[in-house]
């Protein structure tokens, strides 16, 4: 059983992708091994290998596509103000289901927090951060400072402890890079794990 609300850009089937298995994600599920129905949010395009892997697993999946949404720079999000401009967050998320604050055991945020501009990174982590229970986490991708394009990529479990992508997509990343220290500082907990991979991209998991 899951709830999903996804854009139109979702995809119900992924492609054959290469393999990439997740140190973050060992840790992830070595850690809620006794939880028995994890509640569980994707961020990501919805995928039928996200439901089947996480569905088997037991959990109670919600899907809601905010990685296509952040993609599409809707200017509907964005307001004047002065001379600059600001990233209206709470109305970026009204794409969000209905979630009960503490119930949450995972957040799947992917490249989110890659794809938003730095004044909207305070209000996403702390919406996302009230869904969370104690002991849960916010799962993210961050690239690396040399990674430059990449921001098209779309990443789904291609098992509990397996990532799954497409293809390396050209699509420059429209922002900065986030260092790990900026990443601590927006997490109320401070409690980050960063583990560093093969293609480009930390894991962080963000332990409330």
């Amino acid at each position: 059983m899951f709830q999903a609300k996804t854009s139109q850009d979702s995809q119900d089937s992924s492609p054959t992708p290469p393999a990439a298995p997740s140190r973050a994600l060992e840790w992830l599920w070595q850690n809620f091994r006794d939880v028995k129905r994890p509640h569980i949010l994707d961020c990501g395009p919805a995928y039928q290998a996200t439901f089947d892997v996480l569905l088997k697993r037991g959990a109670k999946l919600y899907i809601t596509d905010l990685v296509t949404l952040a993609r599409q720079a809707d200017p509907k999000f964005i307001r004047r103000l002065g001379k600059g401009t600001v990233f209206l967050i709470d109305k970026f998320l009204e794409d969000l289901p209905p979630i009960p604050p503490d119930s949450l055991s995972a957040i799947a945020c992917w490249h989110l927090l890659d794809l938003l501009p730095r004044d909207a990174l305070p209000g996403l982590v702390a919406r996302l951060w009230s869904y969370i229970r104690p002991g849960g986490v916010l799962f993210c991708l961050l690239r690396e400072p040399y990674l430059a394009n990449g921001a098209g990529t779309r990443w789904w479990f291609d098992s509990l402890m397996v990532l799954g992508s497409e293809v390396e997509s050209k699509v420059p990343f429209p922002y900065p890079v986030l260092t790990n220290r900026e990443i601590e500082r927006l997490v109320p907990s401070g409690n980050v794990k960063t583990f560093l991979t093969r293609f480009a991209r930390r894991e962080i998991l963000a332990i409330k």
